[in-house]
């Protein structure tokens, strides 16, 4: 009885042990920032070592060599618009932030390889979005956790700070929010584009609402703008609300400028469209007055 005793004491205590989990703080804690400017969301991911009575640049970090910007995982930084660093566009996306340390200057690299931990390997430089130099300025202060940092933010630019040990460098974006919100100003101002009234159409079609509206829209689209996939939506409308003669002209349209824009499908289903909508014709044409409608006409 005492050795049953002693092996399920045995076993719990060892089945706990292997099932257990010890939690110890992280020597490098990560850390997302997300900041606004203008009308761009920034985005920063990065692990913050400390200097823990360590010297930084130039001994645990070497001169010379390019750098993680951190610990553990490469450093992130990603931008929901296109932006420009150093007079170079940068297209919207996420990239690794690469550094390589100098005594009076730093290069920095945003790369585009996301997949490895630390630095790629190979590297390859073609993968580079861009590559600049910055001077590196020495501070009265010393900072003990390596802080990278969105500060002096206006309407369009910000800078990018990398601060460590006594060691700020920094670096201006351009977000080009000004080109931003005139884009923004004109489209509204300007009304509804055809791209605009094409999705309400085809939005209006495939929830079965007022077809006669749908129409009218994307034959607005199309005086707006013509291509082969809002031709074939009208003509699609337009057979379905029996106005047969236009959805065959419509369809014809389609495909001529599927057929120079290299678009068999729509090719196809044009030709299909069009042998469809004579069969119901059954050589009598349009009947005037007879179409097919649904729900009230709301206004764009």
């Amino acid at each position: 009885m005492k050795q049953l005793i002693f092996t399920l004491i045995t076993s719990l205590f060892v089945g706990g042990m292997a099932f257990g989990q010890i939690k110890t703080p992280a020597p490098s804690p990560t850390c997302t920032i997300k900041q606004a400017v203008g009308l761009t969301d920034v985005e920063i991911e990065y692990s913050r070592p400390s200097m823990k009575g360590r010297k930084i640049y130039g001994d645990l970090v070497p001169f010379g060599e390019m750098w993680r910007t951190g610990a553990n995982a490469s450093t992130k930084i990603s931008f929901s618009t296109d932006v420009k660093i150093a007079e170079k566009d940068v297209k919207a996306g996420q990239y690794a932030l690469f550094t390589i340390p100098g005594v009076d200057n730093w290069t920095v690299i945003l790369h585009k390889d996301l997949t490895s931990w630390g630095l790629p390997n190979p590297y390859k430089q073609e993968d580079e979005a861009v590559r600049f130099t910055v001077k590196s300025k020495k501070m009265d202060i010393t900072v003990e956790t390596l802080l990278i940092n969105i500060g002096s933010i206006r309407n369009n630019t910000a800078q990018i700070e990398i601060i460590w040990e006594n060691t700020l460098v920094e670096f201006d974006v351009d977000f080009g929010t000004d080109a931003l919100v005139q884009s923004g100003i004109d489209r509204v101002l300007n009304g509804p584009s055809a791209d605009d009234y094409y999705r309400a159409s085809r939005y209006y079609k495939d929830e079965g609402k007022d077809l006669v509206q749908a129409l009218t829209w994307v034959r607005k689209s199309n005086e707006m703008d013509a291509r082969y996939w809002r031709l074939f939506l009208q003509a699609q409308l337009e057979d379905e609300l029996m106005q047969y003669d236009a959805a065959i002209a419509s369809a014809e349209k389609a495909k001529v400028m599927a057929q120079k824009e290299e678009a068999p499908d729509y090719v196809r289903r044009s030709d299909q469209l069009i042998a469809e909508v004579k069969a119901k014709m059954g050589g009598k044409g349009n009947e005037p007055g007879k179409v097919k409608t649904s729900g009230s006409t709301p206004k764009m």
